[in-house]
């Protein structure tokens, strides 16, 4: 897809999002909000690792991509999330969009049964229904990428998610969005070496806009384009960033990944 691929995805999106306030009541999103005793606090767990000066890792759960195709043939993320707590990861990252990334809420409710890890809903988000739409669901932490909204709806969907008390990642991919995302000063920050509108990966897009954000207070992520333990421990030793958003590089590989080792002396 040469077209500017995020742009699909949040036409897309909106879409979605329509057909589902029209036929979602919100009263029953908190009711079940206030039934849900699962949820964890996204941020503190990573802030807990950097204190304690460990590395941590995001793992990421998705069955597709627009850059890979179709990953997994046999997606079944509840038995992914199972290795993936085996091996001692931070956090999840469960996609759940549907039409470009074959995702699904049910899955963070699926994964949530059976482990007691952290969930960041990955998605697209561009209302603010989305947030207790995903709370509902049980995640813990929701996605804004700068990219994708403008600076009010941003701030909007921040404000919103604190409400919410759920973590947020706010993510960037130039230093223009890194200036601003300097203003949210409760979230963690992700640098995301993949361009969004080109879908390329380039890691040295956290080492040209770490200088920006090594101030901010809330954790750093690189995210995306890590392929070897070499490259992650490479970024770990020439930035303060501990914390690191991981998919492809151990979906390829779940059964004897070298990345997973770095969390053993954790």
């Amino acid at each position: 897809m040469s077209e500017n691929i995020l742009n699909n995805i949040i036409t897309k999106k909106i879409e979605r999002i329509d057909f589902l306030k029209k036929t979602t009541n919100l009263d029953s999103l908190d009711k079940i909000i206030d039934k849900n005793n699962s949820y964890i606090d996204f941020k503190k767990k990573i802030q807990n690792n950097i204190t304690q000066d460990k590395i941590s890792i995001v793992a990421e759960i998705k069955k597709a991509s627009p850059s890979a195709g179709v990953i997994i043939d046999n997606y079944n993320p509840v038995e992914i999330a199972k290795i993936y707590n085996n091996n001692k990861v931070t956090c999840l990252s469960v996609l759940t969009e549907e039409d470009f990334f074959l995702g699904d809420l049910i899955h963070i409710s699926k994964i949530k049964e059976q482990f007691d890890l952290p969930i960041l809903c990955k998605d697209f988000f561009i209302d603010k229904f989305q947030i207790p739409l995903a709370k509902s669901y049980g995640a813990d932490a929701i996605l804004i990428i700068l990219a994708g909204v403008s600076d009010d709806l941003a701030n909007e969907l921040y404000e919103e998610a604190l409400k919410f008390k759920m973590s947020v990642i706010v993510e960037v991919h130039t230093v223009e969005e890194a200036k601003k995302a300097l203003n949210f000063k409760d979230a963690l920050i992700g640098i995301n070496n993949r361009n969004l509108k080109t879908l390329k990966t380039d890691i040295n897009t956290t080492y040209d806009i770490y200088n920006v954000l090594n101030n901010h207070q809330g954790p750093l992520i690189s995210e995306s384009g890590i392929k070897t333990k070499d490259e992650l421990l490479d970024l770990n030793n020439k930035t303060s960033i501990k914390t690191f958003l991981i998919g492809e590089s151990l979906l390829k590989n779940l059964s004897d990944n070298s990345i997973f080792s770095v969390l053993e002396s954790n």
